[in-house]
């Protein structure tokens, strides 16, 4: 109940919040209040088979009411969950929580809404994507202060300090990974061994990150943004930014999220590295950059933190 209970306060301020930063936007932009939540409504009735009552003013208003309410409803129920997955277990960092509780948020609008063919996200111009992007970041900040500000736990700032290590230790092995794919399975191979099979598993990180090395020389490998590669890498990320985190014992699904969203920027970065690389020098002198800044960056991360 406990949870239940501070789940409804995040979710409910949360919603508040983005609704501010909604309006705002509105206020200072001139633009007027989108007609998704009403549409979606309407699809949903449809679907359901149920008629809004109402004709003319009375009709419009119903359907503007139950666009909000709906928000409302959606936005309270995220703050629930938020807060069930904090009660298992989930300690989410304030930058994972940001992200990861702001990204669910907009997925559970935006995913629906294109499904149902109300609206087409590819369509959107980047202004679009920005107005509903910060709002939402700003609902998973709210949530995530609140639900930290509830925890009965008191962290004290040895702990806010590993926090801020592993949050920097995973984005580091993410945005190597975006570069080296085999950087975070490196990672993930010589987080925890020890003895004799840290050094088996050194040899085999080693042949993975030399392939890599070498294969990437190659003209032909299709590019790190193609799908198949994409994913690779962002598993890659997330993989060993989790395993490090596993290692240290800071919380893995922050770093798994924080890892990710760093591979994302890192297999951006680097693609855009080699294209500009491309007009000033050599392929494969861009290419050997490339390979010393991910090899340091893995390096950085594999240390271990300091312990007080």
């Amino acid at each position: 109940m406990n949870a239940l209970t501070t789940g409804i306060v995040a979710g409910a301020a949360g919603t508040t919040m983005l609704d501010a930063v909604t309006y705002l936007d509105m206020a200072i932009r001139g633009r007027p209040a989108s007609t998704v939540p009403e549409r979606t409504v309407e699809s949903v009735a449809s679907a359901l088979g149920v008629a809004i009552p109402g004709r003319g003013d009375a009709l419009a208003a119903r359907r503007s009411a139950f666009g909000a309410l709906g928000g409302i409803v959606v936005g309270t129920g995220l703050g629930v969950a938020a807060s069930l997955v904090r009660f298992a277990g989930a300690r989410l960092t304030p930058t994972a929580g940001t992200i990861g509780v702001g990204l669910a948020a907009m997925a559970a609008t935006d995913i629906p809404i294109a499904l149902r063919g109300i609206s087409d996200p590819r369509t959107w111009t980047t202004q679009d994507w920005f107005s509903d992007l910060v709002p939402h970041l700003v609902y998973g900040a709210t949530v995530t202060t609140v639900l930290r500000q509830q925890d009965a736990a008191a962290r004290n700032r040895a702990t806010a300090a590993a926090e801020r290590s592993s949050t920097v230790r995973s984005a580091v092995i993410g945005v190597a990974s975006g570069l080296r794919s085999s950087t975070g399975i490196a990672a993930a191979l010589l987080a925890s061994a020890t003895g004799s099979a840290h050094r088996t598993r050194l040899i085999g990180a080693t042949a993975v990150v030399g392939g890599e090395l070498v294969a990437d020389k190659n003209p032909n490998i299709p590019s790190r943004l193609s799908p198949p590669a994409l994913t690779g890498r962002l598993t890659a990320g997330g993989g060993g930014a989790a395993a490090l985190a596993r290692r240290d014992r800071a919380d893995t699904a922050s770093a798994l999220i924080i890892g990710t969203v760093g591979a994302v920027a890192g297999s951006y970065g680097g693609a855009w590295w080699r294209q500009w690389a491309g007009g000033h020098m050599p392929d494969w002198q861009a290419a050997l950059a490339e390979d010393a800044v991910a090899l340091t960056m893995a390096a950085v991360a594999l240390r271990r933190p300091a312990r007080s």
